[in-house]
């Protein structure tokens, strides 16, 4: 366990949960701040003296003490803090937890009410709660002057989608996390991981900045594994893994760590789609789903529609149950390639592309792992620790990379050569 003394407006003496420091057991984090001589009391008081470990966090700003806490907490494998501090610090705090914590990490407080605060070192604190618009702006510029991590921004363009289109396939270099299965572009927070919101924001902007949409609005999928579309303009489902739209000034974008993310676009009409393609939804039908509400809603030729597949797990780390399995025999024989194995392996890759070939989607038309005239954009992730991120091959605590796609306003600049790679120290 680890307890956090919020020194900036208490002492450890005045806490309710003081006899905490009697557990000589816990990690110790000093959270100091302006008020230094508090931190050098505090260190001299005897509870402290049998504790293995203690870690004074008195250099920065609010979000970067925080931020060194979190990354202590996580190299010692920990997730549960208790905190001593007042109403006020609690207030303050919490706003801090949100942008920098996950539900991985339980914050448990202990309140000292500032009327019954008795030691001298507390008395006459003035401390007043930052409006919640500073908290965000200081922990956005703390995360932006961070270094990038495993090089630059790099992403996978295809040469299928015209450049009257903007798009792209993420790869996991030139972000701000650290945890090594998410490190270092993740490009999506969860409740389940350790990668917080901010940090995930962060990643976002220097995704965008790179790739030229900056400070177009990037919206993802909500990933229910089926398939459900999302015509924008229309009514938000709770829960859809595609999207498509004709209208400028928004980027859509399907993630995927091993599952396909599959961009959509028709030069004609320009209209576009993004979706999120896993195995479950192969089966039941999104990319067909997609390019059906593509012709439906906004009059598009299934022979216009071009596609192109993201980084996903290939042929061969995949695997299912032979039920399960069974199920893309039926889309195709090939799409098995070892039907008597106790755990087939599946190419979800070539069942989307037969179902779209089935719906009238030329297959000239579809940029996959068969297209061997195009630089490549799919490779499998799992096979490419490297480069992409994969469920398959970290287990949980994944990361997230996404395909993105936007219609460019008139006159506005072609993106960059796939071969480019835009300068991410921090913008």
């Amino acid at each position: 366990m680890a307890v956090l003394l919020d020194l900036t407006r208490g002492c450890c003496r005045c806490s309710p949960g003081a006899s905490l420091l009697q557990e000589a057991d816990s990690h110790v984090f000093l959270l100091c701040g302006a008020e230094g001589h508090r931190r050098d009391n505090s260190l001299s008081d005897p509870s402290l003296g049998s504790h293995r470990s203690v870690h004074v966090l008195d250099s920065g700003s609010t979000a970067e003490r925080l931020y060194r806490l979190k990354r202590t907490l996580d190299d010692l494998d920990l997730s549960t803090v208790r905190v001593l501090t007042t109403a006020r610090g609690r207030e303050v705090l919490a706003r801090y937890q949100e942008m920098l914590f996950t539900a991985v990490y339980t914050f448990d407080y202990d309140v000292t009410q500032t009327d019954k605060v008795t030691c001298s070192d507390c008395c006459g604190s003035a401390h007043t709660v930052s409006p919640e618009g500073e908290a965000e702006e200081e922990v956005s510029a703390f995360l932006q002057q961070l270094p990038a991590l495993k090089g630059d921004v790099r992403t996978l363009r295809s040469t299928l989608i015209p450049d009257c289109f903007g798009h792209g396939f993420s790869t996991r270099s030139g972000g701000v996390s650290y945890i090594p299965t998410l490190s270092s572009l993740n490009l999506f927070s969860s409740s389940r991981r350790r990668d917080p919101r901010a940090v995930v924001e962060e990643n976002r902007r220097r995704l965008a900045v790179h790739a030229g949409f900056h400070p177009i609005p990037l919206r993802l999928v909500k990933v229910n594994h089926a398939s459900d579309v999302w015509v924008l303009g229309k009514p938000e489902p709770e829960s859809y893994d595609s999207m498509v739209t004709d209208q400028t000034g928004v980027v859509l974008a399907g993630q995927g760590a091993d599952c396909l993310p599959i961009l959509f676009a028709d030069p004609v009409k320009k209209v576009i789609g993004a979706a999120h393609a896993g195995w479950k939804g192969t089966l039941m039908g999104v990319a067909t789903a997609t390019v059906d509400a593509m012709v439906t809603n906004f009059g598009c030729r299934y022979a216009d529609i071009v596609v192109a597949v993201g980084p996903s797990v290939g042929v061969c780390c995949f695997t299912l149950d032979r039920e399960q399995a069974a199920d893309f025999i039926s889309i195709h024989p090939d799409c098995v390639p070892d039907p008597e194995s106790a755990k087939p392996h599946v190419d979800i890759l070539l069942a989307n592309r037969v179902l779209l070939q089935q719906r009238g989607v030329l297959p000239e038309h579809i940029h996959d792992n068969t297209e061997t005239t195009r630089p490549p954009v799919t490779p499998c992730t799992s096979c490419n620790p490297d480069d992409f991120f994969s469920h398959v091959r970290d287990g949980v605590n994944f990361g997230t990379q996404v395909g993105f796609l936007w219609i460019k306003e008139s006159g506005e600049q072609a993106s960059a050569p796939e071969s480019q790679t835009a300068r991410q120290g921090g913008p």
